[in-house]
């Protein structure tokens, strides 16, 4: 019986695949030589490959094109980035190189736009759709974008109560404010609540719509948006709120035809195993598709739609790297492999909400596998990762501390969200430093660029933030 980690893996799934090969017994990742990277940068470090981003962009554009073609659809298709999943200016600009618009969720969002558009990376033309609550400082900052001529500024509307604050900056504004209204959806059977906390509750926002918004010459209603936390999945729940969505925008398009916009949120799956798989293409074809059948059976005009993906645009192109510091047998089924930094710092989201990632290991293919515990270096008894799609375990190759190269691992696609939960060049559990951040691009020739964002931090940048001088 083969039992090396490469038969492993070659047994288990289809390899090499799209961003995973081996290279003279190294994995490689997109292409890039992470043994190259390790004897150049050492490690830990995090890295991001900025043309995964274009690509994902692409992909998505080219399937809701394509399907608006197919089924004759009048409306188009506007892709989003939200900035809160990475506001890295490198992983923004690069989104914005392939002319999406953007998403905003908080105050300090919008000196971000203002920034780029300072920059030249966006112009007064781009579409901004502002989610999240409406703090004063938001909201004030949002009139300041219409007021500075950003005339695609849609402010989406997250409760009721915000309607009245608006209306008072409106009248001030003197111009007309660009709203939305977002559906609150029912969160699936197994979730903690029932009703997202997100949005305006159905029953209630045709009422809403005729008492506070219709008539009112400082705002217009352009825009419906929903969104299913869970994502967009093929089964009954997704579809059952998505049909219920898709039955309230009718009747808010009879009511207002100045509605122009259906933005669906976030919500596509990126890989987060060598066996994943998932129908991109079917799934945007039954959206359009079901969006048409739905304007043409009311004989309402189609609306524009929108998307405003943030893990699928980022989340594929990171990847942290780590080596082996020791391996411990601490009774006959545990064994643990040590590695030099925390996971709890790094990949936050596997700590809390038990996020799983592709896990490969750099070197050692051709060693056998056992099944493992990877461990941080912190103190913490959380800081561990140990669950993987091999029924729930985690398999590496075996090898001797006394070995001459470690073995080195790699988390991959972990370029969503982490290092905005981890607090970024903040202040890590038990004071571990964050690891250099790698920039890698290509050149004009296709050629592989790679360059320091920012070095490992240093005691006295940490001792600087808590205040010891």
């Amino acid at each position: 019986m083969k039992n090396s980690y490469f038969d492993l893996i070659d047994q288990s799934y289809y390899f090499p695949q799209e961003g995973f090969d081996l290279k003279e017994g190294y994995l490689s990742f997109h292409g890039i030589s992470l043994k190259y990277l390790i004897e150049k940068y050492g490690t830990p470090f995090k890295l991001i490959y900025l043309p995964r981003i274009a690509a994902q962009i692409k992909k998505a554009r080219n399937l809701f094109n394509r399907a608006i073609r197919k089924h004759s659809y009048n409306g188009k298709y506007h892709y989003c980035y939200c900035t809160k999943c990475c506001h890295f200016s490198h992983v923004v600009k690069t989104a914005l190189k392939e002319n999406v618009h953007l998403e905003t969720s908080s105050s300090f969002d919008i000196d971000l736009i203002f920034r780029l558009y300072k920059e030249g990376d966006l112009t007064k033309n781009t579409i901004i759709v502002h989610n999240g609550y409406k703090t004063k400082d938001y909201l004030e900052k949002i009139i300041k974008l219409n007021q500075e001529g950003f005339k695609n500024s849609i402010l989406i509307l997250d409760s009721k109560s915000e309607i009245q604050r608006i209306k008072q900056y409106a009248a001030d504004y003197k111009g007309v404010i660009k709203i939305g209204i977002r559906i609150a959806i029912d969160e699936e059977p197994q979730s903690a609540y029932y009703t997202s906390r997100l949005g305006i509750r159905p029953s209630e926002i045709m009422d809403f719509y005729q008492e506070q918004i219709q008539g009112d010459e400082n705002l217009s209603l352009k825009m419906v948006h929903f969104f299913i936390d869970s994502g967009i999945k093929d089964n009954l729940y997704y579809w059952g709120e998505f049909q219920k969505a898709l039955k309230l925008f009718v009747e808010l398009k009879q009511a207002c035809p100045a509605i122009k916009a259906l933005n669906l949120g976030g919500g596509f799956p990126i890989r987060n195993n060598l066996g994943f798989e998932y129908n991109y293409e079917y799934m945007i074809d039954e959206i359009v598709r079901n969006i048409k059948g739905a304007c043409v059976e009311a004989q309402i005009e189609e609306p524009d739609i929108f998307t405003e993906f943030g893990k699928y645009t980022v989340g594929e192109s990171g990847a942290i790297i780590f080596s082996v510091l020791e391996q411990k047998q601490q009774n006959d089924r545990e064994t643990w492999y040590m590695v030099d930094n925390s996971l709890m710092n790094t990949i936050p989201d596997a700590w809390s909400i038990l996020e799983k990632f592709i896990l490969l290991p750099i070197n050692k293919w051709e060693n056998e596998y056992t099944k493992v515990n990877i461990g941080g270096i912190s103190c913490d008894h959380s800081d561990y990762y140990n669950s993987e799609d091999f029924n729930q375990q985690i398999f590496l190759p075996k090898f001797q501390d006394k070995d001459k190269e470690p073995l080195y691992v790699g988390f991959f696609h972990t370029g969503a969200y982490q290092d905005s939960i981890s607090g970024y060049g903040g202040i890590k559990h038990c004071l571990i430093p964050a690891p250099k951040l790698i920039i890698i691009d290509r050149d004009q020739r296709g050629n592989f660029v790679d360059s320091v964002y920012r070095n490992e931090q240093t005691v006295d940048e940490m001792l600087a933030i808590l205040g010891y001088k």
